[in-house]
């Protein structure tokens, strides 16, 4: 019913109207009496004769949304286990991913004020405010879900909203291999090499599953290892790890303190005795301090945004170099020593979330990175053994799984 002005005003005037008779009945009023005045309204309105049936419900629909929900015509969204992920650009423009597929959804706001209201509302919940002077939110709702936030003075085309939900049901890599993400022989290989202790980095592209990815190898992390978990936001779900330790990184208050910031939870870390510490997301100058703690006996688990395993080098070589000036050959060094694994992920178009690539960084060889493919994802036979042995097999060796 969101087609044209006509519309609009209708909706605009009934929603007004019932807003003002609900409110008329004080705090005592339920949902199922607002849901009555609002189709009292609707259909004792004159207008009303204008539309069909099926559109009036639909309209009572958003309007009980909008006036006695948090987060307005959002609401069946975010309720719908089917949806993953929520995406408003300004006002006519709502977005949702199934199944990995994205399709535009029929609902839209009226008013650039009840978007604003929904955005106001959300970051109430976390305790903080976007306005003009703040105009980006980037914040963890209470169930896990991930919200940021753009204002109007920045977004163009009115205010911008992204849910990414928070999956009820723990994936496994059983679930995985039954999704054709990875094969069997892969997740093998890979489980060995965590109860190793290798160092792995989970590459890939944004909403690739890189988190998802990183949750599920951490189910083989020996139950008796004591593990600390740091994330920018707190979404990785351990379970079977009784010595676990959960850090979360703080944005700075409207005063500009408070900021605890992930390069501080890395090293404080290293001061907990940690057997194995496992960071949802490197994206800058921290990840020098994540190669330096798994430089230094630590085994280690992350993630990071790249296009292959190749950008990935690219982008730690970068992100450490904001950091520190230092040669890139004492770079490259550092990350050949720290990182022995490096999973490609990626979203294909009709087939969902794949293992594009497994390959075992080997050293360095005249400046340059040596990678030993062992996993390839070809698009025709899907994830493939290249044939290649893996050369370090020192840990898997002292962990007695050779």
């Amino acid at each position: 019913m969101n087609g044209n002005q006509e519309t609009v005003n209708f909706r605009q005037l009934i929603t007004e109207e019932a807003r003002s008779k609900i409110s008329e009945k004080g705090e005592e009023i339920n949902d199922n009496l607002a849901a009555a005045i609002i189709e009292e309204v609707i259909f004792s309105n004159e207008q009303s004769g204008r539309f069909s049936p099926y559109a009036l419900r639909e309209t009572a629909k958003q309007i009980f949304y909008t006036i006695r929900c948090e987060l307005g015509i959002l609401t069946p969204l975010l309720e719908d286990d089917s949806v993953t992920e929520v995406m408003v650009n300004g006002l006519n423009h709502i977005y949702v991913e199934r199944d990995g597929q994205i399709v535009k959804c029929g609902y839209a706001f009226e008013q650039e004020k009840e978007l604003e209201e929904v955005i106001r509302r959300i970051a109430a919940r976390v305790h903080r405010e976007i306005n003009e002077r703040n105009p980006i939110l980037d914040a963890r709702l209470i169930n896990g879900d991930r919200v940021n936030a753009v204002y109007k003075n920045v977004a163009i085309d009115g205010p911008v909203l992204s849910i990414r939900k928070f999956p009820k049901a723990r994936l496994t890599m059983e679930k995985l291999i039954q999704l054709e993400s990875i094969t069997k022989e892969a997740a093998d290989f890979l489980e060995q090499l965590i109860k190793a202790g290798y160092n792995c980095f989970i590459s890939g592209g944004t909403s690739s599953g890189k988190t998802t990815f990183l949750n599920v190898l951490s189910e083989f992390i020996p139950k008796e290892e004591r593990v600390i978990v740091i994330e920018d936001s707190a979404e990785l779900q351990l379970t079977g790890t009784e010595n676990l330790v959960r850090l979360e990184c703080r944005s700075a208050n409207v005063q500009g303190k408070g900021e605890v910031t992930m390069e501080s939870l890395i090293k404080t870390s290293l001061r907990m005795r940690p057997d194995r510490i496992v960071i949802g997301e490197v994206r800058g100058e921290e990840c020098a301090a994540m190669l330096q703690a798994m430089n230094t006996g630590h085994s280690g688990m992350s993630t990071g945004h790249a296009n292959s395993v190749e950008g990935m080098l690219r982008r730690l070589e970068a992100m450490y170099l904001q950091k520190a000036v230092l040669p890139i050959e004492a770079v490259r060094e550092q990350i050949v020593q720290a990182i022995d694994i490096i999973i490609h992920l990626s979203r294909i178009a009709g087939k969902g979330r794949k293992v594009m690539e497994i390959a075992e960084i080997q050293g360095l060889e005249n400046g340059k990175f040596i990678i030993n493919q062992l996993f390839y994802y070809k698009f025709n036979k899907g994830l493939t053994a290249t044939g290649k042995k893996l050369a370090g097999t020192e840990k898997l060796e002292m962990a007695g799984l050779l």
